[in-house]
């Protein structure tokens, strides 16, 4: 049973990774699209360079609030960035 357990826990991390690291492709993919550095991206709305970049490498699990100022300041939705991202 432990082992069981274990092994839900780590797929639920794994898709939770994969997740992440999609949605930070998608927002850097758009970000240059629209010609933003992430700098520039982060003075739109008002966060720190690094904490564009972490969200980019998919090291952040950005809250709903969060991603959507990331939205906003891309001129997009939340619903275009996370579009076909997998579930």
């Amino acid at each position: 049973m432990h082992n069981l357990v274990f092994l839900i826990f780590y797929l639920c991390n794994r898709m939770k990774d994969e997740f992440l690291r999609a949605l930070g492709k998608r927002i850097s993919q758009i970000r240059e699209e629209k010609n933003l550095s992430k700098t520039d991206l982060a003075k739109k709305i008002k966060k720190d360079y690094h904490s564009i970049l972490r969200l980019e490498q998919g090291k952040v699990n950005p809250s709903l609030i969060y991603l959507m100022e990331v939205a906003k300041g891309l001129g997009s939705d939340v619903s275009i960035i996370t579009k076909g991202l997998p579930e």
